[in-house]
């Protein structure tokens, strides 16, 4: 599937503060999710949306090239793709950051939506997780184990009253990202964004395109979306994170303080055992068990 012409977005980098111009294009079956950095002249401006493109980023997902190149806080617009149900696009982009648009990737979904969807020739591959893979660091886990479709259980526990203890678990199937993630802001306390500024990170960071905490207060005018919209966001970047494995996933995440760095190593370590996945063509059934299968406009608006 891919969108049916091309979508716009327009903001600024969380990070970098710098304005930039994202647009997504259809792109053919097989094509993936390419990034070309349109600002980039004398070297291969072309980047993979894959996991082993992922490098070393505090606070964000990057990805990087062999020339250096790079794009970085990819994790909302990757949801919002595999989200809507999208798993080819070529998206040109000015600068180094995604736009961080309302810190969600709601405005994503929107725009693909408008757009529309088109279906591709040839059939859908996916990733069928066959036995549990699991990497730790600390309290911190993450872990794929079989599972029909895909399924996230997260959890979260934070010092702050304003956020404690989170937990949730979703199938994916049916839309689920779509009325119960995408709405769901990044976060962080008070004191994070103080010591980001203070290491210039963060400079594009609103009270607006973030939820920020400090205790047992939101500072952020209005206030959470949902009660645990913390725990729903961390779920929205598990999402991003997983489809840089580059086909949908057949298994269940679990994670437990997990980020983007822990996701991604729990990628590596997958394809690292080839006796832990193996490639399955979806049946039309199971396609319409991934992700964005099935998901329409209406219901998308819906959810907001």
């Amino acid at each position: 599937m891919t969108i049916a012409k091309p979508v716009a977005f327009e903001g600024v980098g969380l990070h970098t503060g710098a304005p930039v111009r994202m647009v997504l294009h259809p792109a053919p079956s097989d094509h993936g999710i390419v990034f070309r950095r349109t600002d980039i002249t004398d070297r291969n401006p072309r980047i993979a949306a894959i996991w082993d493109r992922v490098t070393p980023s505090k606070l964000c997902t990057l990805i990087e090239n062999e020339d250096g190149v790079s794009v970085s806080t990819i994790e909302h617009i990757m949801a919002a793709l595999v989200g809507a149900g999208v798993h080819n696009t070529l998206i040109e982009i000015d600068g180094p950051e995604v736009p961080i648009l309302d810190g969600s990737s709601a405005e994503f979904v929107a725009g693909i939506q408008a757009a529309g969807l088109r279906a591709l020739s040839g059939a859908l591959r996916a990733i069928r997780v066959l036995k549990p893979v699991e990497v730790r660091e600390g309290e911190a886990v993450a872990r794929l184990e079989p599972a029909a479709s895909l399924v996230i259980d997260f959890s979260i526990d934070f010092a702050d009253a304003a956020i404690g203890k989170q937990e949730k678990r979703l199938n994916m199937a049916n839309g689920a990202f779509v009325r119960e993630l995408m709405d769901s802001r990044t976060f962080c306390r008070q004191a994070d964004v103080d010591f980001m500024r203070a290491n210039g990170l963060a400079l594009g960071g609103t009270y607006e395109n973030a939820v920020v905490v400090d205790g047992d207060k939101v500072l952020s005018p209005g206030g959470l979306r949902h009660a645990d919209e913390p725990v729903r966001h961390k779920m929205l970047d598990a999402l991003g994170d997983l489809a840089l494995a580059g086909a949908p996933i057949l298994g269940r995440y679990v994670g437990a303080r997990a980020g983007h760095a822990m996701t991604n190593r729990l990628l590596r370590a997958l394809f690292a055992d080839p006796e832990a996945w193996e490639w399955e063509t979806c049946s039309p059934a199971q396609a319409y068990s991934l992700p964005g299968a099935g998901v329409c406009r209406a219901a998308g608006l819906a959810a907001r």
